[in-house]
């Protein structure tokens, strides 16, 4: 039988020494067995900081979707609003085009939901002007409105048209 040097020095029989030997590598392999205070290892993660790590990711990753939700929102309102200025733009011009212009108030509305409310008003002019100005006045607003009630959202455009005195007018 023939001896080996062991772990702490002493001479121990070769069968005892290979397997010290095997358990040494095994455990450097597979991290198993006690730990020695000169002898730590910083190969892998603990479990807190695993936990860490995922509540950091879950908590960007809401950040992130609230983000892109926010910004899907931003996009539809600014849908609206643009929609919004084309009809008050078509409406307006239409009232401008027109060739009498009548006072009062006119309202409809689009195939799309949209509301329009046109206010047609004279403006007063003063006494010594109204008989030698050949033109009326006129203070047009166009203004849109959709949504649900309680939340509707308005715009609102307006203008000034200078037209012909109408015939009963001058008389």
């Amino acid at each position: 039988m023939r001896l080996c040097l062991g772990e702490s020095g002493c001479v121990v029989p070769r069968d005892r020494a290979a397997e010290i030997w095997m358990r040494r590598v095994l455990s450097r392999v597979f991290r198993v067995g006690p730990e020695r205070p000169g002898n730590r290892r910083c190969g892998g993660f603990t479990l807190i900081e695993v936990l860490v790590a995922i509540s950091v990711l879950a908590i960007c990753l809401v950040v992130i979707l609230q983000l892109f939700s926010g910004g899907l929102k931003s996009g539809k309102l600014s849908d609206e609003y643009t929609r919004g200025v084309f009809h008050a733009r078509e409406k307006m011009e239409g009232i401008l085009l027109s060739d009498n212009m009548e006072e009062g108030i006119t309202e409809g509305e689009f195939e799309d939901g949209f509301r329009w409310k046109a206010d047609i008003v004279r403006m007063e002019q003063r006494e010594e002007e109204v008989s030698r100005l050949p033109f009326d006045t006129f203070n047009i607003a166009v203004e849109i409105s959709w949504g649900p009630e309680g939340h509707e959202k308005h715009l609102k455009i307006d203008t000034i048209k200078v037209a012909e005195k109408l015939k009963a007018d001058s008389a």
